[in-house]
């Protein structure tokens, strides 16, 4: 059934995701990559910070040094670069247009500096992932148990700063029940692929 739903376009979409940390934007993404593994792949960033526990070169992201880092951003390899809490993070372009000339639709999940600049370069489609309130995404920070207490007064404070961006993207999604904001997220990205296809049908028909 899922392959009926997606994967009739000849080149890919390309999906946005920004959120606060903390909001399931990781959980929502992996959900999506998991029902519809031949159509849609996340891209592998490169960043300049350490890995975490679990965490796989290649596979989460391509952990690179600074000066490697700086050496992409010097020859323009980067669809978009960002410094984030400190560390450096990049999208490869020649991976995402590898990936979206074969078909396949790809998701960026990266900060709203990035995201920003994409909005004025691409075509891309933005979704912002909110939590139900600022108590609430205290709450997981604390239960997520990844940063101590001074990072995450920074990635609360920052969450503020992220929230204000919300009503620059496409579409936001208030994700309060997981399963109900994956159903939401999915419903975004058939739409959108239905909604290219049409337009690329219809300019098929005129062209003729």
């Amino acid at each position: 059934m899922s392959k009926k739903l997606l994967g009739n376009l000849q080149k890919g979409l390309l999906f946005v995701i920004s959120a606060p940390a903390g909001t399931g934007k990781s959980t929502l993404t992996q959900m999506l990559i998991d029902e519809f593994p031949q159509q849609i792949v996340q891209s592998c960033s490169s960043t300049t910070r350490l890995p975490r526990p679990g965490e796989i070169d290649e596979h989460h992201y391509q952990f690179i040094s600074k000066e490697e880092f700086e050496n992409k951003v010097f020859n323009g390899e980067f669809l978009e670069h960002a410094k984030v809490f400190g560390n450096d993070y990049g999208t490869n372009k020649a991976e995402v247009e590898k990936l979206t000339s074969s078909g396949k639709h790809v998701i960026l999940v990266i900060d709203i500096q990035g995201a920003k600049q994409l909005m004025e370069t691409t075509d891309a489609i933005f979704i912002f992932i909110a939590p139900p309130n600022f108590q609430e995404l205290k709450k997981r920070l604390i239960r997520r148990r990844t940063e101590d207490e001074e990072t995450m007064v920074k990635r609360l404070m920052q969450a503020k700063v992220e929230l204000d961006q919300a009503k620059n993207y496409d579409y936001q999604i208030i994700n309060d029940k997981i399963d109900i904001s994956y159903q939401v997220l999915r419903s975004i990205v058939i739409a959108e692929e239905h909604k290219k296809l049409k337009i690329t049908q219809i300019g098929e028909i005129n062209g003729n």
